[in-house]
């Protein structure tokens, strides 16, 4: 897809973008009662954020991370994966299939975080592990802060991953992503409020955007023929 298709469809993904930040803090305010919950994640999540602040920042482990993310989502699209190679100053993968999902996921897909839910799943299937749930909250935001605060960190130097797919389009796709993981976790983690309601909410809001958008077109429009007129 060249880069001027993918800035159109960035400035045609912008109101969904829009939508689903207008969902989230409606996701966010049914969910605020969740205090067992919410205390622990953000916890963790600050947990991190302060070593993150404090002690050297494990590279290492993020490269890893990234460059293996960049290997599972070839493997979903039905690629091979040649070889990889990792360091804490940077790494890259050959890959037989390239898209922008393949490319941009290590910036909107948290692997770390999704292992820890994948842990806690298995765990729970065989040893029951719902006493501890307590922990895996707050491991769940410390994995998320590690996403979040080190893909921000690399995103300060410019990264061939975003220039090649347009500035523009990698940051609609990567706010997209990471919006959608927590529009969709709040509420399975939560329970409140259900899953089908967050996305009733965002549907709701992005038709709204719609009318709006209609309604100031129509006005700038007759504005238009007034001074013609």
């Amino acid at each position: 897809m060249p880069k001027w298709l993918k800035f159109l469809l960035a400035l045609l993904l912008l109101p969904v973008a829009v939508a689903e930040a207008m969902a989230m803090v409606s996701v966010l305010a049914a969910s605020g009662g969740a205090d067992t919950t919410w205390i622990p994640l953000l916890a963790g999540f600050a947990s991190w954020l302060v070593i993150f602040l404090l002690l050297p920042k494990p590279m290492w482990i993020y490269v890893f991370g990234h460059e293996l993310t960049h290997a599972l989502w070839t493997w979903l699209f039905g690629g091979s994966v040649k070889g990889m190679k990792v360091s804490s100053e940077g790494g890259h993968v050959v890959v037989s299939k390239h898209n922008f999902l393949i490319v941009l996921a290590p910036y909107f897909f948290p692997l770390y975080a999704v292992l820890v839910v994948l842990g806690y799943l298995l765990g729970n299937w065989i040893w029951d592990w719902q006493p501890y749930r307590l922990w895996f909250h707050l491991a769940l935001g410390a994995a998320y802060a590690f996403h979040v605060s080190l893909t921000w960190h690399v995103l300060q130097t410019q990264q061939s991953d975003i220039t090649s797919q347009g500035w523009l389009f990698s940051g609609v796709i990567i706010f997209l992503g990471n919006l959608t993981w927590l529009l969709l976790g709040v509420p399975l983690i939560t329970g409140k409020p259900g899953l089908t309601q967050a996305l009733r909410w965002w549907g709701h809001d992005l038709t709204l955007l719609f009318h709006w958008g209609v309604a100031g077109g129509n006005w700038v429009w007759l504005k238009m023929l007034t001074i013609h007129s």
